[in-house]
């Protein structure tokens, strides 16, 4: 029987030997017919630590290598995605202080509401 081969991405690299890869599928729904995406993590051993999280990669099912890790990754398909960092020597500024909240400014209260009158304060002004 041939292995299965699956490709996903890396979702976690902190294990000793060991990548955690989400694979993503699109399946259509039984009953609504829509087309939904569904997603797994597998557990899978990196001999050498040498992928990391964002990368596109291929495992290939194997016999069990410890209680999670039944596959192991044979291939990396794409680099992760890293952003640019600009570094700019000797720069001395401080760090931006935390967005606040714009504060509104609050209008005067209006005058004091008249009571009711009530049943007793309206006998005692008749009398």
């Amino acid at each position: 029987m041939p292995k299965r081969v699956l490709t996903g991405t890396v979702v976690s690299d902190k294990g000793e030997k060991t990548v955690v890869v989400r694979v993503d599928r699109r399946v259509k729904h039984p009953l609504y017919g829509k087309i939904i995406k569904l997603s797994k993590k597998y557990h899978a051993h990196d001999e050498a630590n040498a992928h990391r999280t964002g990368e596109e990669v291929r495992i290939e099912e194997c016999a069990p290598v410890s209680k999670l890790k039944t596959w192991t990754v044979i291939e990396r398909l794409g680099a992760a995605k890293a952003a640019p960092v600009e570094i700019v020597e000797g720069a001395t500024e401080k760090p931006l202080a935390p967005a606040s909240k714009p504060t509104k400014a609050k209008a005067p209260k209006a005058a004091a509401k008249p009571k009711k009158a009530k049943a007793k304060d309206v006998a005692e002004a008749d009398a």
